[in-house]
């Protein structure tokens, strides 16, 4: 009875990785990415803009 609860933990854990696997990899509605870039972008250029200054 030892070793069959011994060969249920992987078989849990198989089953786990799979229900994560696929949660993981479900398609997502791209909400874009358009804010984050022109925020960098205004990173970028306060970056440049204070090291050319000095």
């Amino acid at each position: 009875m030892a070793a069959l609860a011994w060969l249920l933990i992987p078989l849990l854990a198989a089953i786990g990785a799979g229900l994560w696997g696929s949660w993981a990899s479900r398609n997502r509605k791209a909400a874009g990415d358009g804010s984050e870039l022109a925020g960098y972008a205004r990173f970028r250029e306060a970056m440049e803009k204070s090291h050319s200054g000095s």
